[in-house]
């Protein structure tokens, strides 16, 4: 008996030297071979400050500065380190209340006892040197800097976009992204975020147990340096944005100017729009949550890229290049008019008309037969067959598809294929005379001021563009993607452009468009009576000068306005001489655009 003792004590002494030495092993590991879990015992000392890079600057194509950054500051937490401290007198020094404190610290606990998160955004400068004074008296507390976005003018909201904190959802979905980051929302800012954003750095601190800072933890041996975000130049002509959204004050439409040669936009404006810099700082989703509430502005709503409106008569010059281009007219080929075609009533002007006389007077009866003719083509053994060849080059064009710009928000307007009348009217159930009315840009046709303005650009090209973009260049190496230096070349004769320009000339020399006409700058226009359902028709003008030369291409909506001559083609105008000449010699016509409010007088409508 005495023996079985003694080889049981033997056996507990080695069971307790084997744990002994398990223990010693695991210490050794941690305390020498890893430093990872005396970092997590030295949280309590260090403190792990994120380095926000500064974001890019934008710039307009001439180099004016149009957004930059300005300092701000979030006030931190770490709700374990937070004991004992002078709950009254924070609040009184933040400028707040003991029921936010209550929540902000709650919202804290929340999400991690151990690790910081804001307690309050962007303080202000005055607040952030109070708090620099007296932040030992508040251990878990500390100051972050960071930067906001500043606007030089408060133009380009939709063309710019903003800057707003990410969500748990995009943080789930983009791994790069942690709670308190900003990222780019629509516009330049969300189209080119990783260039703008930079890359985030890291300072470690050592801190004493009043949350003072006693210097950099290692020497800064383990901090990682936050890397700038690249400048962005923009394609946008600053002076020209501010004029046009001048010009646009007070009603309901959007200006698209595009540089033919390159597809450079030079002013990108949809009205009513808002100061960008509503969306800045504390106030940010107060603003924001205002501005998504007014359903009668729509002031979030980008008309020059969103809105879907019939292009009506500015239509007329595409349906004239495709019956030219399919020999089914030649630039003599005249139409009677007699005031009407098919119950589609026509302006007062001589009949019959060649092409060009067509344009400058833009008849009804003259397009809407050319399109019949191009549908009822005998090349063709069927109409389905002829349409789609008229939808080919309509899409070569960009109608009816994304035109692949760096616009987050771009949409497709509507060109309708022929199994989509099929489905309404049956596989034999149409014709040309069914589909009659888009001859003249009603009926389903559906596109957006921003195709507008690129249909005027090819025109303007004799026959090609480039996609439409808002950047002209990114960073040191001033680098572009190369879609947008890439030529689309439009399968129409260049020849048969030309005619159609003759009569764009001839609109606005002495035609509908008239009132565009400089007496230095051939200009060539075409105007447009958009039918709308839900009120007055929208006014249109598509526009292109100098005409051997050109340097802007334009499409003006005004909404509710009637007439394309007599709203959207002075608007037109006045964005050309602007650009152009950089100042405008028809001060009495500019007086009335900028004096009238079409928003007015539609309130006033809607309200009786």
């Amino acid at each position: 008996m005495k023996d079985a003792f003694i080889n049981r004590k033997y056996v507990i002494v080695a069971l307790f030297m084997l744990a002994s030495f398990c223990l010693i092993i695991r210490l050794f590991i941690i305390q020498v071979v890893k430093d990872s879990y005396r970092l997590s015992a030295d949280n309590n000392v260090l403190r792990y400050v994120t380095q926000y890079p500064a974001r890019g600057l934008i710039y307009d194509r001439n180099g004016q500065l149009m957004v930059f950054n300005q300092a701000a500051y979030d006030l931190m937490v770490v709700p374990a380190q937070t004991s004992n401290i002078d709950t009254a007198g924070l609040c009184n020094l933040i400028g707040i209340d003991y029921d936010l404190f209550r929540e902000r610290m709650k919202a804290a606990v929340n999400y991690s006892r151990r690790a910081p998160s804001i307690f309050l955004k962007q303080i202000s400068d005055e607040t952030y040197a109070r708090l620099q004074e007296k932040m030992f008296m508040y251990p878990g507390f500390y100051v972050q800097p960071r930067t906001l976005r500043k606007y030089t003018k408060p133009v380009g909201a939709h063309a710019l976009g903003y800057v707003s904190e990410v969500d748990e959802n995009l943080i789930r979905k983009n791994p790069y992204y942690k709670l308190g980051d900003y990222i780019g929302k629509s516009g330049i800012e969300e189209a080119y975020e990783e260039e703008l954003r930079g890359k985030r750095g890291v300072k470690i601190y050592l801190v004493d147990v009043y949350s003072r800072v006693k210097g950099s933890y290692a020497d800064g041996s383990k901090d990682t340096v936050a890397v700038q975000g690249s400048d962005v130049i923009s394609s946008l002509d600053l002076n020209l944005q501010e004029y046009g959204e001048l010009l646009l004050k007070n009603k309901r439409g959007s200006i698209v100017a595009i540089e033919p040669k390159t597809g450079e936009v030079l002013a990108l404006v949809s009205s009513p729009n808002y100061d960008p810099g509503l969306l800045v700082g504390r106030v940010r989703s107060e603003n924001f949550a205002k501005l998504l509430a007014d359903t009668v502005l729509q002031p979030l709503y980008n008309r020059a890229l969103m809105a879907s409106y019939p292009p009506g008569s500015t239509f007329k010059p595409i349906i004239g290049l495709i019956g030219l281009q399919e020999g089914v007219i030649t630039p003599e080929t005249r139409f009677g008019c007699h005031n009407g075609y098919l119950f589609i009533k026509c302006h007062s002007h001589p009949s019959p008309l060649n092409l060009e006389g067509a344009i400058q007077t833009s008849c009804n009866a003259y397009f809407c037969q050319t399109f019949r003719k191009v549908l009822e083509n005998p090349r063709y053994n069927t109409i389905t067959d002829a349409f789609n060849k008229w939808k080919g080059y309509l899409n070569e064009f960009g109608f009816g598809q994304k035109l692949g710009t760096d616009f987050v928000n771009e949409l497709t307007g509507f060109i309708p294929s022929a199994t989509y009348f099929d489905r309404y009217h049956g596989k034999n159930g149409w014709h040309a005379l069914t589909v009659v009315s888009m001859g003249i840009g009603q009926g389903e046709v559906g596109t957006t001021p921003l195709q507008m303005a690129n249909m005027t650009a090819a025109i303007a090209n004799r026959g090609y563009y480039y996609t439409p973009h808002i950047v002209k260049a990114i960073g040191t190496d001033k680098t572009i993607d190369e879609r947008f230096t890439t030529r689309h070349q439009i399968s129409i004769n260049p020849a048969n452009f030309e005619e159609i320009i003759l009569g764009m000339e001839a609109a606005v020399k002495g035609g509908t468009g008239k009132v565009a006409a400089m007496k230095d700058i051939t200009v060539c226009g075409k105007t447009g009576t958009a039918q709308n359902p839900h009120g007055k028709d929208n006014a249109v003008f598509v526009a292109f000068a100098p005409k051997d030369d050109p340097k802007i291409a334009i499409a003006v909506y005004v909404e509710n306005a009637g007439f394309g001559a007599t709203y959207a083609a002075p608007v037109a105008g006045l964005m050309i001489e602007k650009y152009i000449k950089g100042e405008i010699s028809n001060k009495d016509l500019e007086k009335r655009i900028l004096e009238l409010n079409l928003e007015g007088i539609l309130q006033e409508s809607e309200t009786q």
